[in-house]
């Protein structure tokens, strides 16, 4: 266990690419989460978020035009290329990118290019989001990205909120399921301390929990870990994928509910197919869900 002289970023959204957000939300919304309205980004992608009450969020990314896009990567986008790289590479739907927290995205560009590990250049974007209640606000974002030639299939972003969008979500933040906060986000490396700088200089974190099919970093919002396939199999029953090629791959998302009980009636009634596993709730990828979504307490 090193001792960490720095300040640790919370995790703020998960990158969820998705073939089709109609899909996406009719899957989510079956399983107990509140989804937000369709929005758009000016680069030819689209999202519908779900927001947690801890201040994390998912976003299932889907591509609105696929032209925008392409002239958008073709442009020195991280943001698209890297989705570009992921649907060619992995398919249309999974588990791509981690987005930190930040105060001052230019400084964590600073600190990744000095640690031989960024990813492109900063992008600045502005986009609009409906509220529950009708009315539209617009939201101001800078992005510096971390990543690895080595894995080409995720990477990490620092998230700075230049100009907000309204605070008051609770309405978008009660979820049927119960869930209140993001536990931990699981990903998968045959090797996972080939990619322990990464991880440590994404969260801006030196601490690291070392175990013996894997290593964690808390962060103050939520735990990354990085497991063999040993690991993936021992703890959260996921079957290793034979020839699966080297580098991180996004393979499970864990939320921590209020009542597990509660959470578990609801997915049975909806007919949702799921395992249980030292007291918590596996639900395997489907349409609209391209990774394990696990609830526990």
């Amino acid at each position: 266990m090193t001792v960490s002289s720095r300040t640790p970023r919370p995790i703020d959204h998960l990158v969820l690419p998705v073939s089709d957000l109609g899909v996406a939300r009719a899957r989510l919304a079956e399983l107990g989460f509140t989804v937000a309205k369709d929005a758009r980004h000016p680069f030819g992608t689209e999202n519908c978020c779900v927001f947690l009450a801890d201040g994390s969020y998912l976003e299932p990314l889907g591509i609105a035009n696929r032209e925008e896009c392409e002239e958008a990567a073709r442009g020195g986008n991280v943001f698209v290329a890297r989705d570009q790289t992921f649907r060619f590479r992995r398919g249309l739907e999974g588990f791509s990118g981690i987005a930190m927290a930040s105060g001052d995205a230019w400084e964590d560009d600073q600190r990744y290019t000095d640690a031989g590990l960024s990813g492109g250049e900063v992008l600045e974007f502005s986009r609009d989001m409906l509220l529950p209640d009708g009315t539209s606000a617009t939201g101001s974002f800078r992005l510096a990205f971390a990543a690895d030639l080595r894995s080409p299939d995720f990477f990490f972003f620092a998230s700075q909120r230049i100009l907000p969008l309204p605070a008051d979500r609770k309405s978008l933040e009660a979820h049927e399921n119960g869930v209140v906060a993001l536990s931990e986000v699981v990903l998968s490396e045959q090797n996972p301390t080939d990619f322990q700088y990464l991880v440590q200089e994404a969260a801006d974190e030196r601490a690291v929990e070392a175990l013996s099919f894997g290593m964690s970093v808390d962060t103050p919002r939520g735990r990354i870990t990085v497991l063999n396939d040993a690991g993936l199999d021992g703890f959260y029953g996921i079957a290793p994928v034979p020839g699966t090629d080297r580098g991180l791959k996004g393979r499970a998302v864990v939320f921590k509910v209020e009542n597990r009980a509660e959470c578990e009636r609801l997915l049975t009634k909806r007919g949702v197919a799921f395992q249980k596993r030292d007291n918590r709730l596996l639900v395997p990828p489907a349409p609209g869900q391209g990774v394990h979504f696990v609830f526990g307490e």
